[in-house]
């Protein structure tokens, strides 16, 4: 994923795009940067946050950085702010999204004379100097934007600044947010609006799907209009949105509670059944808050994760890594699991690894039982839009793999609509050779209606690709 935070102030914006720029650490592993524009020019700083937080890492930067117009981006992939020097000027910029033709558009920028890329070290084209490189082919920055906003299949939001202010641009479906924050020294912009509250900003605006503005410290002045269809990601609140976070004015923290709690309503589990409900830490947690409230079955955290020496971002790039990190930060409280009927809900399943891991370990500390109610339903097709799991192939999903094992991996589309639907024979198959692989006591997905219902915004509006292949 990503996540970006930019400041424009009337005095030096160093101090809150660190913060800002911090503050966005659960959404990227790999990569983050700053850069800032004032009396000496532009300055930038990137680093590796693989192996230490982004504080850490930028700390010194801080000290040296000084400028009253800002970006800084964390990133999973890409080395990003670049410095971009072209016949618009000198200009710094930073994206969050996805290109599905990467391949297309860098043939095309290569037959235009004179162009030419630098690899990263993986042999991969960095995606934000394509679209820097689609943005110089128009005469200005802002028919640039719309024209690469036009040419990628996919999605970019982005931030580009320049001695004079700073460019924003969400992306043409609004899949992913940009918030604006006001104070009387100017304003900022970031992916999680909670970035700025403690900075001293109040909410200002939303740019919808599409939109184009300018700031500076002066005021944020629209250059072209917000589109009228949005799709915004549903996961945003389901996964990987920050509790503290909302977009389209639904809090996150909410909207968990609220799924959690029609996810009871459906599910019936009552205190003969099970003796506590707990939540994966942590996007599970206000969830399992919900379906408690509901159902009435005591709340319970049989597990901490230790987040001191092991926060979000503090996670390698390899898979067998991660999984085995992520169960090495859950502590177990064996009062809380021996002899004990639990009801287990995580976020959702994507590989299934780190919850059949979850589910041994609870085992394995006395549980007597292991019920899981994952929040969203089954995920059946690769987001084409946003870089949210590490997922390369859709055969990675369990979902999928299940499907392939009675279907084979070519699959008809009406097929896998037939899987999706909740009160299908495929889907309760599905379900039942899902369950009897992971080893759980018992396995029901949340409901994509219930799911949307508990976001509360018309569902034209919400991006549902992954569970039902909906564009």
């Amino acid at each position: 994923m990503g996540g970006f935070f930019a400041s424009a102030l009337k005095e030096d914006c160093v101090f809150d795009l660190f913060f800002g720029t911090d503050y966005h650490s659960h959404l990227g592993t790999r990569r983050a940067g700053m850069a800032v524009y004032g009396k000496d020019g532009f300055n930038r700083a990137i680093h590796s946050i693989e192996n230490s937080p982004f504080r850490t890492k930028f700390e010194n930067d801080v000290n040296e950085m000084e400028g009253n117009l800002g970006i800084g981006c964390i990133s999973d992939y890409e080395p990003q702010p670049l410095i971009v020097r072209s016949h618009h000027g000198t200009y710094a910029i930073t994206t969050v999204g996805r290109i599905n033709n990467t391949k297309a558009l860098v043939e095309h920028v290569l037959n235009r004379p004179g162009n030419h890329f630098l690899e990263m070290s993986g042999g991969d084209i960095n995606a934000t100097e394509l679209v820097a490189s689609l943005i110089n082919e128009k005469d200005n920055l802002v028919e640039g934007i719309q024209y690469a906003q036009e040419q990628i299949d996919g999605s970019m939001t982005l931030m580009l600044l320049t001695p004079k202010g700073i460019y924003l641009s969400r992306d043409k479906m609004g899949r992913t947010p940009l918030a604006i924050g006001k104070k009387e020294e100017g304003y900022c912009a970031s992916f999680e609006a909670f970035a700025y509250l403690n900075l001293g900003y109040e909410d200002y605006k939303e740019l919808g799907p599409g939109e184009i503005c300018v700031m500076t410290p002066e005021g944020v002045t629209t250059l072209a209009q917000p589109g009228k269809k949005m799709k915004i990601c549903t996961f945003l609140w389901v996964y990987y949105g920050y509790p503290a976070s909302s977009y389209e004015g639904v809090s996150v923290e909410g909207m968990r509670t609220r799924c959690g709690s029609l996810l009871a309503k459906r599910d019936g589990m009552t205190k003969n059944e099970i003796d506590a409900v707990a939540g994966v830490p942590d996007s599970g947690t206000a969830h399992a808050v919900g379906y408690a409230n509901e159902s009435g079955v005591p709340f319970s955290r049989p597990f901490i994760k230790y987040t001191p020496t092991w926060p979000r971002s503090f996670m390698p790039t390899m898979q067998t890594k991660r999984d085995l990190i992520a169960k090495m930060k859950l502590i177990p409280v064996h009062e809380l699991i021996d002899h004990k009927r639990l009801l287990l809900i995580d976020d959702s399943i994507v590989r299934g690894t780190q919850l059949r891991e979850t589910t041994e370990f609870l085992y394995h500390s006395g549980a007597k039982e292991v019920h899981v109610r994952p929040a969203c339903p089954p995920l059946l097709f690769g987001c084409k839009y946003l870089n949210f799991s590490r997922s390369t192939s859709e055969m990675e999903l369990i979902a999928r793999r299940v499907i392939a094992k009675e279907e084979g991996e070519e699959v008809a589309r009406d097929i896998l609509t037939d899987y999706a639907n909740p009160d299908s024979d495929r889907y309760h198959k599905m379900l039942d050779e899902i369950n009897k692989q992971m080893g759980f006591t018992s396995l029901r997905y949340n409901r994509l209606d219930d799911m949307l219902e508990a976001v509360g915004i018309d569902k034209e509006n919400l991006c549902t690709y992954c569970w039902d292949g909906r564009e």
